[in-house]
């Protein structure tokens, strides 16, 4: 296996970072997870627009773009696989030991596992911690996932694959790692940007070519949605059958059915949709 490390290919049992890089002592840093299929990084330009965001966000100089596609492409050239997690990891590079940032410049790892596709359902719990839509963090995509090990684990331990947050004031947000949409009364909603939540790249796409409608939603929603799906890199669009101790069906329903064949249909046709 070869990653990308200090501009160069590197084998990754030999890639060393610093222990004093800043991404790892306190989290500063920002990443991406892309859907890699046989050597092609699915949307790979609104993901680099993101890191991009979430670089300027937590006061990063801009990532060199050109030099991770570069990158992109010679780890997924230098590792085929059918279906892998393309993984773009920025920091803040060499830092004292301490909030405050170094001057050695960013470090910027490109990195990639292979990985199967989601069953069509899964499971999903509430937890009792929330988003915070008004952070310094809210709305980018940090290595400060903390809270994330927490609330997934808490989810694990109750047969589930995804815990799902509302923010300080009640309102439905998002999961760990995927967005969430639900179906009430035959319309699909998703919870709005404002509500915290990340601004997922699925999410977006799923938005645009199935209709839902941004709304803000109490996180009781989630006890009388008819449907629920969640969105995410990885995840496409998979269906929740069961909520906490609420089953909802055995398998995807007409609108989540609906939604993933859309999603299908047109992520097949363009593979790095604008």
């Amino acid at each position: 296996m070869k990653i990308w490390l200090d501009g160069a290919l590197q084998e990754a049992a030999g890639a060393r970072v610093s222990v004093f890089d800043h991404g790892l002592t306190v989290g500063d840093g920002v990443f991406e997870t892309i859907k890699a299929e046989h050597g092609r990084a699915f949307a790979l330009t609104r993901h680099l627009e993101r890191l991009t965001t979430s670089a300027r966000g937590l006061g990063l100089p801009d990532p060199d773009l050109d030099e991770v596609r570069r990158g992109c492409a010679a780890v997924l050239d230098a590792n085929p696989m059918a279906l892998g997690r393309l993984r773009l990891t920025y920091t803040g590079g060499v830092s004292p030991l301490g909030s405050d940032r170094g001057d050695a410049g960013p470090t910027l790892v490109i990195a990639l596992s292979e990985t199967t596709r989601r069953p069509d359902g899964t499971a999903a719990v509430t937890v009792p911690w929330t988003r915070n839509e008004r952070g310094a963090l809210t709305g980018l995509k940090t290595t400060s996932y903390g809270e994330n090990v927490v609330a997934l684990a808490r989810a694990r331990e109750q047969g589930a694959s995804e815990a799902l947050f509302a923010n300080t004031v009640g309102a439905l947000c998002e999961g760990t790692g995927s967005n969430v949409f639900v179906v009430l009364d035959g319309e699909l909603h998703t919870p709005p940007l404002h509500s915290g939540c990340l601004a997922g790249i699925t999410r977006a796409l799923t938005i645009s070519w199935a209709g839902a409608k941004e709304t803000d939603l109490p996180l009781d929603a989630l006890e009388r949605a008819e449907e629920i799906f969640l969105t995410s890199t990885l995840r496409d669009v998979q269906a929740v059958t069961r909520i906490d101790g609420r089953q909802l069906a055995e398998g995807p329903g007409p609108v989540t059915t609906e939604a993933m064949r859309i999603f299908d249909e047109q992520s097949a046709a363009d593979f790095d949709p604008r």
